[in-house]
């Protein structure tokens, strides 16, 4: 196995198409739905990213830095989300994740509530890879910790001329950002996580999940 990770996730582009269209399908088939099982299809729908620009929705709206959401503004998330739901079903979503009646919602619970749930083996194995990208260990991965890590050479891009390093390395990490939000360069390991949370969605087997992930990371 080759000690440079694979930049270039052939195999995640496509399952993140599977999965976009699995929850498209799901959301139409017409079955009812929870509150909580319905809004994750909603992201799903969007995307490897699609839970993950939620998240970051959410926290632009953290004006006090509490880390908890009201029921005003947990409805501003959803509609700035442009998410198709009505004012009833965005009440009984905040009812749901508000589960001690506080009037609101903590935003790491709620993330950790929304996010397809994963057994074990598949956090152990994305905490590996995080673990490998994070080179200076403190809990961000930047530009610097990638440079580290990973070689860009054989990237069809660099080796075109297309793309310089920073540019690859840039748009690696903007792949954890999503399409909302403030590219910032910076990918924290609930970022990580969240984001092959929702990959692993679209894989029914803990065995191909591991695959996947060593041989994107090299692990």
């Amino acid at each position: 196995m080759s000690e440079e990770a694979d930049l270039s996730n052939h195999d995640l582009y496509s399952l993140e198409a599977n999965l976009v269209n699995k929850s498209m399908r799901e959301l139409a088939n017409g079955e009812e739905k929870d509150p909580i099982t319905k809004l994750r299809l909603l992201c799903l729908s969007r995307g490897a990213t699609g839970i993950l620009g939620f998240g970051r929705t959410f926290r632009n709206m953290d004006d006090d830095g509490s880390k908890a959401l009201n029921e005003e503004e947990f409805t501003n998330g959803i509609r700035e989300m442009g998410l198709e739901v009505t004012d009833e079903e965005i009440k009984e979503m905040f009812q749901s994740f508000d589960e001690d009646g506080s009037g609101s919602v903590n935003m790491t619970e709620f993330l950790l509530k929304l996010r397809p749930p994963m057994p074990q083996c598949r956090l152990d194995i994305i905490d590996q890879a995080f673990a490998k990208m994070d080179k200076t260990g403190d809990g961000v991965i930047t530009l610097d910790d990638l440079k580290n890590v990973y070689s860009v050479k054989e990237h069809p891009k660099y080796q075109s001329g297309e793309m310089s390093e920073d540019e690859i390395l840039t748009d690696f990490l903007n792949n954890f950002e999503g399409g909302r939000g403030n590219l910032d360069g910076k990918i924290t390991k609930e970022e990580f996580e969240n984001y092959y949370a929702t990959i692993s969605a679209s894989i029914d087997n803990d065995m191909f999940f591991d695959l996947i992930m060593r041989r994107a990371y090299a692990l």
